[in-house]
């Protein structure tokens, strides 16, 4: 069982354009589609489409519309009531591939609402083999909540993940010395803001046959104590750093279409692979394939393991302290993983 956290959950309403976004033109839309989303939900999404058992928990009333979404995706949910309505993300996606997103803030929570919130974790995350913490926190949420929740599951057997930015990533850093996760997945932004370096340099560097910065920055990470390092740095590919080693995967050349869901796909693949017991290597190359062809699909779609292209990504060591992690071979995934 893998549990995902969404404490933020977004109606993820994506709009298509053929021509670039210009400030202050009209356009005409050339699709519209609107997805149940936030980031644990995509992340639930995408593992169930893959046939593991999931449940998303997130606030929000039972008669929302969004509720009714997520059953529709067949994402088995857990709901902590609120009387809010569930936010409206808009993302406007251009022929190109470039992303543009306008995100609202989200629903206040209560303190009440929290920590029925905190409760509905724990209790799933006594019968699971990760937990997965993922999104930005709505008002009424102190930035260090991941960080509480963190701590909260460190008895437990299972497995923590989380994904986030700004203010919560850097309450969680600042935490690592009382508990940190087993993975954090940054892209080359929130690494930056954790290292005090560029994102674009970090990107430059390994497009460029250079992954040392990345990989230093993500080490120090692991030094803290965080289990695993996943830094997704866009068409360059993404590096993972553990206490064993560091590897590199490089996706083959896609035709972007949309960026939304692609960091939220790259995660479940990962737990997808580490959950089929595979090494760190094709944990990585997983989280690529997955997290790659997200970007090739429309809107907010999420991957199945149809649209996967496990052999199209290259893994290379960095370095290894141990011979059992090498870089993988052409990856056959298991069966009913």
């Amino acid at each position: 069982m893998i549990v995902t956290v969404t404490a933020n959950p977004s109606n993820d309403r994506t709009v298509a354009l053929n021509t670039p976004l210009t400030r202050g033109a009209v356009h005409r839309i050339v699709s519209v589609s609107t997805e149940p989303g936030g980031k644990g939900v995509n992340v639930a999404r995408a593992l169930t489409m893959a046939g593991l058992e999931a449940v998303a928990v997130l606030p929000a009333a039972a008669d929302d519309p969004f509720v009714a979404a997520v059953a529709g995706a067949a994402v088995p949910y857990a709901t902590v009531p609120t009387t809010s309505a569930v936010r409206t993300n808009l993302t406007i996606t251009e022929a190109d591939g470039t992303t543009t997103k306008l995100n609202e803030p989200g629903a206040f929570l209560g303190s009440s609402t929290l920590d029925a919130l905190a409760d509905a974790v724990i209790t799933r995350a006594r019968t699971a083999n990760w937990v997965v913490l993922s999104g930005s926190l709505p008002p009424g949420v102190p930035d260090n909540w991941y960080a509480e929740i963190v701590a909260a599951l460190q008895p437990l057997r299972c497995k923590v993940a989380v994904d986030t930015s700004e203010g919560p990533l850097l309450a969680l850093a600042a935490g690592f010395g009382r508990a940190a996760p087993d993975l954090i997945k940054p892209n080359s932004e929130e690494l930056a803001s954790l290292a005090g370096l560029s994102a674009i340099e970090l990107e430059n560097a390994v497009a460029q046959g250079d992954p040392e910065p990345v990989v230093s920055a993500a080490s120090h990470l692991v030094e803290l104590g965080v289990g695993a390092v996943l830094a997704t740095l866009g068409a360059a590919g993404a590096i993972l750093v553990d206490h064993a080693g560091a590897w590199l995967a490089t996706p083959a050349p896609i035709v972007p279409r949309s960026t939304v869901g692609a960091g939220d796909s790259s995660l479940a693949g990962y737990v997808r692979a580490d959950v089929g017991g595979d090494p760190p290597p094709r944990r990585l190359q997983m989280a690529v394939a997955y997290g790659s062809a997200a970007a090739a699909l429309p809107g907010s779609a999420l991957p199945s393991p149809a649209d996967l292209d496990l052999d199209a990504v290259r893994v290379v060591s960095i370095f290894s302290q141990s011979p059992d992690n090498p870089a993988p071979q052409p990856h056959q995934p298991k069966e009913g993983v």
